[in-house]
């Protein structure tokens, strides 16, 4: 059965909410009461959880605004063939990982996604890989950002990363962001072994501070028309995001005061005989 998720009242003065962030792709499975997104208002940023188990169908997208009781998704109950899922996903990957990576000769081309209809353009804001590194199927590798919000692009093959569209390119939807050469089999086994525990920290990492420092559209709006960088401000929201209440009490950082050196000697002292 699906069951369809409303936005919650979440104050009495607040009629809408933007989402701010989908923590979950449209598809996934999840589980009761794990936070698939987060809801912003012009006051603070709201999680909101999942009420049952089973997979997620979104209908409203990152960056929408709508009023509250609006169905923004639904969780159909897959029982337990969605239990079973992914433990069926994470032993085929680890069966692929076992075997040496093989060039498959196919080219993966991929471009900028539709992200919303007012949208006409992104820049890419950072690549979380490098030119030339492998990369899993799903796999988060950049992050992309239009006047209203920030995308995290995943990678639509294994493979090895060929990147087109350099850090600050603006590209319009439908352009060429990276290429991927696909790949059969598991990561390059040297790369694996020896880069294994650094990549766990680094996936960790990205994890733990992908939302910390960054600000939500409205914020970001704020901070720019102040003048005022995002790293100069600390964000309360979830994850250390930067909420609007934050950048509206965000104020510039004072210039640093000039310093006179002091003397390393005293002045001379005159003697009279």
């Amino acid at each position: 059965m699906a069951q369809q998720v409303k936005v919650p009242t979440v104050g009495e003065s607040i009629t809408e909410v933007t989402i701010a962030n989908w923590l979950k792709k449209d598809g996934d499975v999840v589980k009761m009461d794990e936070v698939i997104a987060e809801l912003e208002s012009d006051k603070a940023t709201f999680e909101l959880t999942a009420p049952q188990a089973g997979v997620l169908k979104i209908s409203k997208a990152k960056g929408d605004v709508v009023p509250i009781g609006t169905v923004i998704c639904e969780i159909t109950d897959g029982g337990a063939n969605t239990a079973s899922a992914p433990a069926a996903k994470e032993t085929k990957t680890e069966n692929s990982l076992t075997q040496p990576m093989k060039a498959t000769g196919a080219i993966k081309e991929m471009k900028v996604p539709a992200v919303g209809e007012s949208i006409t353009e992104v820049t890419i804001s950072t690549w979380l890989k490098k030119e030339g590194d492998y990369v899993k199927l799903d796999e988060v590798i950049a992050e992309v950002e239009s006047d209203k919000a920030t995308f995290e692009l995943p990678a639509e093959a294994n493979g090895i990363l060929r990147i087109v569209a350099k850090e600050k390119t603006t590209l319009p939807i439908g352009g060429l962001i990276c290429k991927i050469e696909v790949t059969e089999g598991g990561a390059p086994a040297v790369a694996a072994s020896s880069s294994a525990a650094p990549a766990s920290q680094s996936a960790t990492s990205s994890a733990v501070s992908y939302a910390a420092g960054t600000p939500s559209p409205a914020a970001a709006k704020i901070l720019d028309e102040k003048g005022i960088a995002s790293n100069q401000v600390v964000g309360s929201g979830v994850g250390g995001r930067i909420t609007k209440e934050d950048a509206v009490k965000a104020q510039a950082a004072a210039p640093a005061k000039e310093t006179k050196p002091s003397s390393a000697m005293a002045p001379p002292v005159a003697h009279y005989f």
